[in-house]
């Protein structure tokens, strides 16, 4: 065969790729949001399995809603991943999840759920409604923002030992920089702002 053009060669991700693909993936946004609900709801009712209850359904509408809005983009081709890695797509989705966690924090009100779940949906809330804005210029790490917020919340409910914890920031950071999805200064500035979120909103109400 002469004269056709070379083909290049694949080349498989080194292990540092890999590895910052499976911490991405594992501290993804909806997973670690459902295990803080779960986990703070458990902690918060006066038995376990109320607990549960309160915990399943406030994860229903903080991530199951949003992130299965999402996954349908996804099959249908309108989000490239379900990540929402390109900026220009995340407003919708975004939008989405702040409709989602409102009505849910509306019924969980009317229910009369702990007030630590409801203080977490809240600051959910909060979250979501500064990123919409800044999502309109800047795409900042939402990976970053959530699990520092989520850090500080379990610091707030189960003590100070909790920020043992604190390398897995820098390690969720460096994944979404690895991957060539956030630049550093997008990751700071995600982290920051879930930390002062989650003190500011969850912290007092609680």
């Amino acid at each position: 065969m002469g004269g056709g053009a070379k083909l290049r060669p694949v080349t498989r991700p080194g292990p540092g790729q890999r590895l910052a693909r499976l911490v991405t993936e594992v501290t993804a946004p909806a997973v670690l949001v459902s295990l803080l609900i779960l986990t703070v709801s458990w902690h918060s009712a006066s038995r376990p399995g109320q607990g549960l209850v309160w915990g399943l359904l406030a994860t229903v509408f903080v991530t199951g809603i949003p992130f299965a809005y999402i996954v349908g983009g996804v099959r249908r081709g309108r989000l490239t991943d379900h990540h929402v890695g390109r900026r220009e797509q995340r407003r919708a989705p975004l939008l989405v999840g702040l409709g989602s966690v409102a009505g849910g924090l509306g019924l969980l009100t009317v229910l009369d759920a702990p007030r630590p779940v409801l203080a977490l949906a809240l600051a959910g809330l909060v979250g979501l409604a500064v990123t919409v804005s800044v999502s309109h210029w800047w795409k900042m790490s939402i990976h970053s923002a959530v699990a520092a917020g989520a850090l500080v919340i379990l610091t707030l409910t189960f003590g100070t030992h909790v920020v043992i914890a604190a390398p897995v920031l820098a390690l969720v950071g460096w994944s979404r920089v690895r991957l060539g999805d956030h630049t550093v200064p997008q990751v700071l500035a995600g982290g920051l702002l879930g930390a002062l979120i989650a003190a500011a909103v969850f912290g007092p109400l609680r």
